[in-house]
Parts: C-alpha cells; sequence; structure tokens
C-alpha cells in the first residue's frame, strides 16, 4: 500500500521555485519529496523511459522507494532539457559512476547562473576527482557555474518518512549555499551551510569505505569495541587524507565527517555496511559490486588507497580494506595485521597544526 506521508506545518509556503532532480534512484526521489513538501515544484529526471512510465502511472518508485507516495508537486521526466527548463536550483544524484556521463548531458541545456548541487557520495573511480570537480570540469568551462555539494547522515526511507534530520550544504559562494539552505530547509530536515566543499565531499566519500569494514567486524561477531574503534581510527584517516587535500579539519567532526561516519558504519540500512557483512560471510567483493546495487564504498576504498598513496598520507585501515576487496586477503588477517601495528600516540600533532591554522585563518 502506498504511504502518503503528512507533514503539518503552519502556512503552507507557496510555489517559490522549480526544482530539478537529476538522478530517480533512492536518494534522488527523497530529495524530490522533500523539494515538492517545501512547496516547489520538482521534476525529478531518469534515464529510463520505462521506469519514468512507471512513476507517472503508480506515483511513487517501486524499483527503490515502493510504497511510498510522490507528492502532486513531483513531475517525473526522462527528457533532460524538459528536467531544467526554468529551473531555481539543479541537484545531481546520480551514481559516481554515471556522473560524467550525466554532467556531459547537463551542460548541454544548462540554464546559466543557477546553482548546481551534487548529493552523490563517491570519487569518480578512473580519476579520483570529487563530483562537484567532475560537474566542473564537464559543464564550467562554457558557464557561469555555481557548484555546491549536499552530504550527511541521511537514509532516503527516513527521509521519505518525514523522521527528524540534518544536513550539510557546502560551497565556496556562501550566497549560493544559503539559497539550497533555504529552499530544502523544512519541518523534518535542517540543513546547515558549510564554506569547505573539500571536506564535506571527502566525509561523504569515504565514510562508506569504513562501513563495510564494520559489516566485516560484525560478521565475524568482533564485538563493539572494535565497532568503535574503527570509526574513531577511521575517521582520523579521513582527516590526515582530508587535510592533504585542502579540507579544514574541523568538518570532519561535523554532519558529513563524523555524523555520517557513525550513521553508515552501525545502521543496518547502510548498503555499505551490508556488504561488509556479506563479505565476512564469504561473498566475493567482485560478485556484490557485478550484483547491479551500488555499493561506493567499494570502488571508493580503491580511489582512497592511490590516492593516499601518492600523497604519502598513511590509511592503514584502507590499506587492508584495499587487500580484502581486491586481493583475496582473509579478513581475519587484516585484522590481525592491524591489531599488531606498532604502538603510537593517539594525538597526531598533524591535526592540531591544520586545526590551529584554519583558526587562526578564520579569524583574519
Amino acid at each position: 500500500m502506498v504511504k502518503n506521508v503528512t507533514v503539518r506545518r503552519g502556512v503552507r509556503e507557496r510555489m517559490s521555485a522549480i526544482i530539478s532532480v537529476l538522478g530517480a534512484g533512492s536518494w534522488g526521489t527523497a530529495l524530490a519529496v522533500i523539494a515538492a513538501r517545501r512547496g516547489h515544484r520538482v521534476r525529478l529526471w531518469g534515464r529510463r523511459p520505462d521506469q519514468i512510465d512507471e512513476m507517472k502511472r503508480t506515483r511513487c518508485n517501486p524499483d527503490y522507494l515502493a510504497g511510498h507516495y510522490l507528492p502532486d508537486g513531483v513531475e517525473p521526466v526522462s527528457d533532460m532539457e524538459r528536467a531544467v527548463q526554468n529551473s531555481g536550483m539543479i541537484l545531481v544524484v546520480v551514481a559516481s559512476v554515471g556522473m560524467r556521463d550525466v554532467a556531459r548531458e547537463l551542460s548541454r541545456v544548462y540554464p546559466e547562473s543557477i546553482p548546481v548541487v551534487s548529493a552523490t557520495k563517491g570519487l569518480e573511480p578512473e580519476t579520483d576527482m570529487r563530483m562537484s570537480e567532475v560537474l566542473a570540469e564537464e559543464i564550467g568551462p562554457a558557464s557561469d557555474l555555481t557548484l555546491c555539494a549536499l552530504s550527511g547522515p541521511n537514509f532516503a526511507e527516513e527521509i521519505v518518512q518525514a523522521l527528524p534530520a540534518g544536513t550539510v550544504v557546502a560551497a565556496e559562494d556562501e550566497a549560493a549555499a544559503q539559497k539550497v539552505q533555504k529552499l530544502l530547509t523544512g519541518p523534518e530536515l535542517r540543513v546547515y551551510t558549510s564554506d569547505d566543499i573539500v571536506g564535506v565531499e571527502f566525509g561523504g566519500a569515504l565514510k562508506n569505505i569504513y562501513a563495510i569494514g564494520a559489516g566485516i567486524a560484525d560478521s565475524l561477531q568482533l564485538g563493539y569495541n572494535v565497532q568503535a574503534t574503527l570509526i574513531t581510527r577511521g575517521l582520523a584517516e579521513l582527516i590526515r587524507l582530508g587535510i592533504n587535500r585542502g579540507a579544514h579539519p574541523l568538518t570532519f567532526s561535523g554532519l558529513s565527517g563524523l555524523g555520517d561516519m557513525v550513521l553508515t558504519c552501525t545502521s543496518d540500512l547502510s548498503r555499505n555496511r551490508t556488504a561488509g557483512r556479506e563479505i565476512g560471510a564469504g561473498r566475493s567483493p567482485q560478485d556484490i559490486a557485478g550484483s547491479g546495487k551500488t555499493v561506493e564504498g567499494i570502488r571508493a576504498t580503491r580511489a582512497a588507497r592511490e590516492m593516499a598513496e601518492r600523497a604519502g598520507v598513511e590509511m592503514p585501515i584502507i590499506d587492508q580494506l584495499y587487500e580484502v576487496l581486491f586481493t583475496g586477503k582473509s579478513p581475519q588477517d587484516a585484522i590481525r595485521e592491524l591489531m599488531e601495528r606498532a604502538a603510537r600516540t593517539e594525538r597526531e600533532e598533524e591535526f592540531v597544526a591544520a586545526t590551529r591554522a584554519s583558526i587562526s585563518d578564520d579569524d583574519r
């Protein structure tokens, strides 16, 4: 049965904007629902005409969020030009492996000077580029492009149920981030702003890797202690690489860092954690990657390891997960090697120095 969730408001907003959502997966559909509840007209674009026709007919997305009603303000479309016509904001919510193709298609019809928001958590497999970098490369050279990144501890299933959540939108242009914040903030989604698009994207992309590790540990029944250790030491690795790439270290203590890491590593709603559980039980990572379900953490592991090696950044958890995912090392051997590493101090001086430098820069 289709669920029609009613969101209470004091006064319903007027239809104040047309918002384009490119990507009719679970998260894209959830963002379309959120925007429609804000009172906006939404065009939800999908590449497959058969999926779009089914959504028009049934008023739900049976492939991803079956049983949840699409508000009247959501118009499913399969034509890109129609999707972005007279739009006030474009949300791109496709798998990282398909981002470049969609960005290239968007570049041919992009309306000048409106914000383009990446809500995809991942790195491009061939180039290790962040999603905003892919969008900039394909759209930016011939346009006046304003880019944002949206990320946070958000499961699509809970969002469409109108359960309360928080997320963060980052942009170098503060006014653009505030515009996105205003368009999407409401009773069930609190949107914060940030000027650290690098940190927000890295947090969203790399936490998936550690969620696979958390799933493996859970499958092996290694207890709660190891889960907490994995999250905190994984966060330390994430910060280490983020600082190297120019991120603000304190970004990783927020929604797109620690918040998303905790959610993805501990919830059974996480695809990456679920994939880790299956790997711990003996299923091949290659079988999971080829199953048709997007598990961003598998691709991100390879990208992050290569990035860290080039930069000379130490990331032992990612090194071991790479060996498990791509060379056939057993999870038990990977865990043993991590536990037998040389003892060290917890506080890392480069974190302290980078934090102090960032705070000093902010005070200027």
